[in-house]
């Protein structure tokens, strides 16, 4: 079947979505919530983790037919370069379907969204209403790319953000666009990724997981795919300057107190 329609982003089952006007101007919260994830993205890059990340194929009766696994420990150099390290990679046994670099870069970039003030300026950000996401009240966003640049990978679909904190906590989308080039196909699933506090300080992904259809000219492909963040461990601390008011100095050291006789 043809590529979907990249205006018609893929929609959640709204439920206990409220219209309610927010309390600030809807401009207002866009740019908080970017500056906000900005600093979630360069503290983020401050922590190694580890990644488990499993897609399967299932047949029509429900059963595994293939599977590609894999654990990585995203982790610094000791000069302090970021790298991936893959720690458990058995022997993929999938038939139907393979995974491309785009899948790969995707798992990177895409699934763990995020949508900081240098990138808001690609996409199209639109306010749904609130909801709860467990006891979190969010703001929610449908959001989609302006346009599609060659060789880029964007994500199109609905984010939650926590009305207090102004982070994303819950995205639920697919990435964009999905690659037909002849007899080659690159499609793409639905994802929905959660976020967890860290540190009581930032929203980081900790959960992703898709189940869907992926639609190739030869035959549907049912997929499920699961992606763990865990063991969040700071590796170095970001340095901010502080923009302090210089202190006045006196002209001269106070005059040493009497001496007692």
């Amino acid at each position: 079947m043809p590529p979907p329609q990249q205006s018609a982003a893929p929609q959640p089952v709204a439920s206990g979505l409220s219209k309610d006007a927010p309390s600030l101007a809807v401009d207002q919260i866009i740019q908080k919530f970017a500056a906000r994830e900005a600093e979630f993205k360069e503290e983020r890059d401050n922590f190694t983790y580890v990644q488990d990340f499993v897609i399967q194929t299932i047949t029509d009766s429900g059963h595994v037919d293939g599977e590609y696994e894999m654990t990585s420990d995203i982790t610094f150099t000791p000069d302090g370069k970021r790298y991936e390290q893959i720690t458990y990679a058995p022997q993929p046994t999938l038939e139907r379907i393979m995974l491309s670099q785009q899948d790969l870069d995707d798992l990177r970039n895409v699934q763990p969204f995020v949508l900081t003030t240098a990138e808001l300026p690609k996409y199209d950000v639109a306010y749904v209403g609130r909801e709860k996401v467990d006891e979190i009240s969010a703001y929610v966003f449908d959001v989609g790319p302006k346009r599609l640049e060659k060789n880029q990978r964007y994500f199109q679909g609905r984010i939650w953000v926590d009305d207090s904190d102004m982070e994303i906590v819950k995205t639920y989308g697919k990435a964009v666009p999905d690659i037909r080039k002849g007899s080659n196909e690159n499609v793409f699933p639905r994802f929905e990724t959660y976020r967890e506090n860290i540190e009581g300080n930032y929203w980081f992904p900790t959960y992703t997981h898709s189940e869907d259809v992926l639609h190739f000219r030869s035959g549907d492909v049912r997929i499920r795919m699961t992606v763990r963040y865990s063991d969040y461990k700071r590796f170095r601390v970001s340095i901010k300057l502080l923009h302090t008011e210089p202190v006045s100095q006196p002209d001269s050291a106070p005059a040493a107190p009497p001496q007692k006789p």
